[in-house]
């Protein structure tokens, strides 16, 4: 009699064991990201292994996140340059991308209308695949002026609010003017700078591959 109970409880169990299982498997199956950007995430100036994809990642790992990340970064990259090598950029299967670009556009004074079409352009594609974006401001440098700045800034909070996407709003936060965390060229983070960009915006990051290994089913 024992033993028939004990054998009806396994094969009782046996679903529910199973389902949790496959439940584990899908928490635990890394996301696949692309850090979609230029050489602040290219890692201009600096290894790869110190790379801000590369930095991020570890640091996710280290909180127990599995992540297959692609540095996707392009060295003098503008908005409109990431958009038109979106679809090589970003590839089949991919579930995240942090999209960082606009530093160039700012520096070149590119119309603010251009920066913005190119951004939305790249969010209704990524959209319309479901792929989840967190986008990344950029302040704009004061040498164009107020009104050329305001333009400028507001377009990242814009489109976040517009489709919906997580929002980091300035990527180069406490690295920025910043001499010792800053290359000589007083533009690109040292190893160091990248560390501190990846320690700002990991609490961001963590919150948005959450709501993605949330919505697995």
């Amino acid at each position: 009699m024992f033993a028939h109970m004990l054998v009806l409880s396994l094969l009782l169990l046996a679903p529910a064991t199973a389902s949790a299982q496959v439940t584990a498997a899908r928490e635990t199956k890394p996301v696949k990201m692309v850090v979609l950007g230029d050489s602040l995430s290219a890692g201009f100036g600096l290894s790869a292994p110190v790379a801000f994809p590369a930095r991020l990642q570890k640091a996710l790992q280290s909180k127990g996140i599995a992540v297959d990340m692609i540095n996707a970064g392009v060295s003098g990259d503008t908005s409109s340059g990431g958009r038109d090598r979106l679809d090589w950029s970003v590839p089949e299967g991919t579930e995240a991308v942090i999209v960082e670009l606009g530093a160039n556009d700012a520096l070149r004074g590119v119309d603010p209308k251009v920066t913005r079409s190119a951004l939305t352009d790249i969010l209704t594609r990524l959209k319309a695949r479901k792929i989840a974006v967190l986008l990344c401001g950029m302040y704009a440098p004061p040498n164009y002026g107020a009104d050329y700045a305001a333009r400028f800034n507001a377009i990242y909070p814009d489109i976040a609010r517009e489709f919906g996407v997580s929002l980091y709003p300035f990527f180069l936060e406490g690295v920025a003017t910043e001499a010792r965390l800053n290359q000589p060229d007083g533009l690109h983070p040292t190893a160091e700078g990248i560390d501190v960009i990846v320690k700002n915006i990991l609490p961001t990051v963590e919150a948005f591959l959450g709501a993605i290994t949330g919505q697995r089913s």
